[in-house]
């Protein structure tokens, strides 16, 4: 038992829940409070990946991320554009968008299926340098040598991300994107677009999501063509993981939720290639978390339906025995 659950396992999976948590962030913004299934989720991760690695290519790590995001704000445009404009229902325009980012992502790669970065610089090296030219040896061997800093790195743009959005949530602007997904047709009454709000919302939906693939790419030194498929299935099971362990509450609590469900996702999928189950199983392994995490609400509200249940008719039967 100790051999499965190592530091190393529990920092790279703590590592890789923090970077795809902002793809859970992305999807807790489409599909909880806008009510929208976005799937064009999966081709924008990748594009942020593909427009990152390129751009980090060039030498420019930060702002290969910037780019990334900008790259992710337009494909959240497009999106929008084709269901507030064009009348394209929510589902057939995420995959209509997400079937023509494949051509322009593998585009951004040079018509190239991989892209290498072992060889450049990234937001990870940068860091690493700092700490070796300003910090003592002690704290260079404890955050570069044990491979910290990279944990603290994500960690901290993951919390700092989550911050602003709690507050942009909170604002005029926040609360009427909240509002269009509860009821869209009160929002239009109150004299608030709609269109304009759903827009914004998908944008930074898409944003974030670009963000995390940058991340990737520059986290592990390279992107791939597929990197990205299956990404809404598995955020959407750290969504509701989060949702279910964590529970509704104030906004900020319910994004941390969103992050814990991302990282104890990674965990569990850590775990599972700890204990040697099959690369080629792996597929089978996250479909039955995504099937456990989505029934869990069900299963446990039909608990507590039984129990209920059970308990009435153990008092029932006391009442008949005392008569």
């Amino acid at each position: 038992m100790s051999s499965i659950f190592t530091i190393s396992i529990l920092q790279s999976a703590l590592e890789l829940g923090f970077i795809y948590s902002l793809v859970v962030l992305a999807l807790f913004i489409s599909f909880t409070i806008l009510n929208i299934a976005d799937l064009s989720t999966d081709g924008c991760f990748t594009l942020g990946c593909a427009v990152a690695a390129t751009v980090t290519l060039s030498g420019h790590p930060l702002l290969a991320l910037l780019c990334a995001v900008g790259a992710g704000v337009l494909s959240g445009f497009i999106t929008a554009f084709l269901q507030t404009r064009m009348g394209v229902e929510s589902i057939l325009a995420g995959i209509i968008v997400n079937t023509g980012l494949y051509t322009i992502n593998i585009a951004v790669m040079g018509f190239s299926s991989n892209v290498n970065l072992f060889k450049c610089d990234t937001v990870f090296t940068v860091v690493r340098d700092f700490i070796e030219k300003h910090m003592s040896q002690s704290m260079f061997t404890f955050l570069v040598t044990d491979g910290w800093y990279r944990l603290i790195e994500v960690a901290v743009i993951v919390i700092i991300i989550g911050v602003i959005l709690s507050i942009f949530l909170g604002t005029r602007l926040g609360l009427s994107i909240r509002a269009t997904g509860d009821n869209a047709a009160m929002v239009k009454a109150s004299s608030i677009n709609p269109k304009y709000t759903i827009t914004v919302g998908l944008c930074v939906s898409s944003a974030l999501t670009a963000l995390s693939g940058g991340l990737l790419a520059q986290y592990q030194k390279s992107c791939d063509i597929n990197l990205g498929t299956g990404m809404v299935t598995i955020a959407l099971a750290s969504l509701i993981i989060g949702e279910t362990l964590v529970g509704k509450g104030t906004m900020f609590r319910r994004i941390l939720g969103v992050i814990f469900g991302s990282c104890l996702y990674r965990f569990i999928v850590a775990v599972a290639i700890r204990v040697n189950v099959p690369a080629e199983c792996l597929k089978l392994v996250s479909a039955l978390i995504v099937a456990v995490a989505i029934a869990f609400p069900y299963l446990k509200k039909n608990a507590v339906f039984a129990k209920q249940k059970y308990s009435k008719e153990r008092i029932r039967q006391r009442k008949g025995g005392a008569c």
